[in-house]
Formats: C-alpha cells, structure tokens, sequence
C-alpha cells in the first residue's frame, strides 16, 4: 500500500534524517564543524528533524534511528573489507572453477580409456570368436586323434598280454626241452 500526503512526507524524512544526523556526527567526531567542511553540503530545511508529535497523524510518532559516532577512516576499512572479500570470493570462483575443469578433463579421460577398454574387448571377442571358429573346424580331426589314441591302448594292451604270453610259452617250451 503506497503512502499518500502526509505520511509520505513524514517517511521521506526518516529516510533523510539518518544521514544528516550522521554527518552532523562524524563532523563532530572529527572536530570540524559542519560549516567549515567544503565537501558536506549545507544542511536544508527539508533535512532537519521532525520533532515526535508534530505531524498530522493524529498522534502516532516516528521514532529516530540510534546512530553511533562513525570512526573517520570507516569507509577505508569498508572499502578495504569489501576488496578483501571481493579477493576472496573470486579465489572461491576460480578454485571451484578449477575443479570443474579439472573433473571435466577426468571424464574425458575416463571416457577415452573406456573407448580404448571397449575397443580391446571387441577385438578380445573377435580374436575369441576366431578361435572357436578354428576349434570347431578342426574338432574332426581332434576325434580322429582321439579315436587313434584309443586303438593303440587297446593295441599296447594287446602287445602286453601278447608279451606275457609269449613268456609262458617260452617258459613251458624250456621246461619241455628239458625233460
């Protein structure tokens, strides 16, 4: 709700009289008065304060604003506070600035290795597939072996009971001989 008439007035002055108080503060801290300083301009009627009870309200006040004495070099600490925490808050950017950039050249790594993984595991599977290609063109073969493998223990087995026989007979023939 916008104020109208008289309560625009008496806000426009609150808003006004903090900063003609401070100044008649920090004039009077500094010890100069306020008509010596050439840099302050001259305090106007609009500017001076409102006695409380004054206005047309039907009698609700406004209250003044409690302002402290200002030290004279408060604004070359403010505006040293506020560079510092300028400096701050960019090495705060740039280092998290820098951790982006950093985590993003990790992904493109990461994402190259996995392409080089990739790459070597489809040529693993080709080689694999290969492979079983060749075991498969030559399992006939590998069932011959087997089958020639298993003819000859039966035919090693045979020469053995041949061998044993052969000695009972040698043996039979010698007792023969000598009788």
């Amino acid at each position: 709700m916008a104020a109208t008439g008289d309560e625009a007035a008496a806000m426009d002055s609150i808003s006004k009289e903090p900063a003609a108080v401070s100044a008649g503060l920090v004039t009077a801290a500094c010890g100069v008065p306020q008509a010596e300083r050439s840099d302050d301009p001259p305090e106007t009627p609009s500017n001076a304060p409102k006695k409380p009870g004054t206005n047309s309200d039907g009698g609700v006040e406004t209250a003044e604003e409690a302002v402290e004495p200002a030290e004279p070099d408060i604004d070359e600490l403010c505006s040293d506070m506020f560079e510092k925490m300028a400096i701050f808050l960019q090495g705060e950017l740039t280092a998290t600035c820098e951790d982006y950039l950093l985590l993003e050249n990790m992904n493109k790594l990461t994402s190259l290795k996995y392409m080089e993984m990739k790459d070597i595991s489809v040529n693993i599977s080709r080689n694999l597939q290969d492979l079983n290609n060749k075991y498969a063109s030559l399992q006939p073969y590998l069932d011959q072996i087997n089958k020639i493998e298993e003819q000859v223990s039966a035919l090693e087995q045979a020469a053995y009971k041949l061998d044993a026989y052969s000695k009972k007979l040698e043996a039979r023939f010698k007792k023969l001989e000598k009788r």
